[in-house]
């Protein structure tokens, strides 16, 4: 039986042609990492992209990020390749094309942090994630002029020989975190404490049960568990908003 990848260092790092990032996508999957813990971010994917299979009638705003198009199908792409890919709003940078974990980390399904009304940019949704703040702003510099980001969730022994992967295909600006992106629930969340703490310090004990029932009504009919937190994300902020501490916990008043 294969061992269970255990992910457990995040590397990031720009990359100045898609052509690039379509080579380290690739490379990454050939050595082993599977696409649930690859991201990517970019602005100017030049491939024939058709995103269809909208999950919202509407665009969602969580923390100035919006979605639009979001865990579509893709064709002709190295995107069909991962996860989870949206069309995102950021702030100081514009519309964003993101795949892998990071699409539902910035939509706040997987941190609470970052679904709040502080409208941040992406270096302070990064710097939230535990990057530092020089490297993040590095980041969303080059990203807004037009080049593209990619994280790999990797285990920590095998580290090194990603880095160097990375960096042989032209990476540049990389960075190694000690923890991988944050995920509310790996299957259907049971109780509050199957939800990340990023999550569950930032919502009521009634607003924790709200998200866990949403979450798993949309588990149970799409096994996605990506487009269960942007779901149940989506029902917190129809029902409440948030106290003075960012917490999500006084329910809304009905017109």
């Amino acid at each position: 039986m294969a061992e269970t990848y255990q992910a457990e260092r995040t590397i990031s790092a720009v990359l100045k042609e898609e052509s690039q990032v379509d080579n380290v996508v690739r490379r990454l999957l050939d050595r082993g990492v599977p696409q649930d813990h690859i991201s990517v971010m970019g602005q100017n994917f030049q491939s024939q992209t058709r995103i269809a299979g909208f999950v919202t009638k509407k665009d969602v705003i969580f923390g100035g990020l919006r979605s639009g198009a979001i865990f579509g199908s893709l064709f002709g792409s190295l995107l069909s390749l991962l996860t989870g890919v949206g069309v995102l709003f950021i702030p100081f940078i514009g519309s964003v094309v993101a795949a892998g974990p990071i699409s539902a980390v910035l939509l706040g399904a997987a941190t609470g942090a970052l679904a709040g009304s502080a409208g941040a940019g992406l270096a302070s949704a990064l710097a939230t994630l535990g990057m530092p703040e020089d490297k993040a702003t590095v980041y969303e510099t080059r990203l807004k002029a037009g080049e593209f980001l990619v994280m790999a969730e990797v285990p920590a022994d095998r580290s090194g020989e990603y880095q160097l992967l990375i960096e042989s295909a032209g990476g540049e600006e990389i960075n190694v975190s000690e923890t991988t992106l944050p995920r509310a629930c790996s299957g259907r969340c049971d109780s509050p404490e199957s939800l990340s703490p990023e999550v569950r310090t930032h919502l009521s004990s009634e607003a924790q049960q709200d998200f866990i029932t949403r979450y798993n009504q949309v588990f149970d009919e799409t096994n996605n568990p990506m487009q269960a937190e942007q779901s149940a994300w989506e029902s917190i902020k129809e029902k409440y908003d948030e106290d003075d501490n960012g917490v999500w916990s006084k329910t809304k008043v009905n017109a």
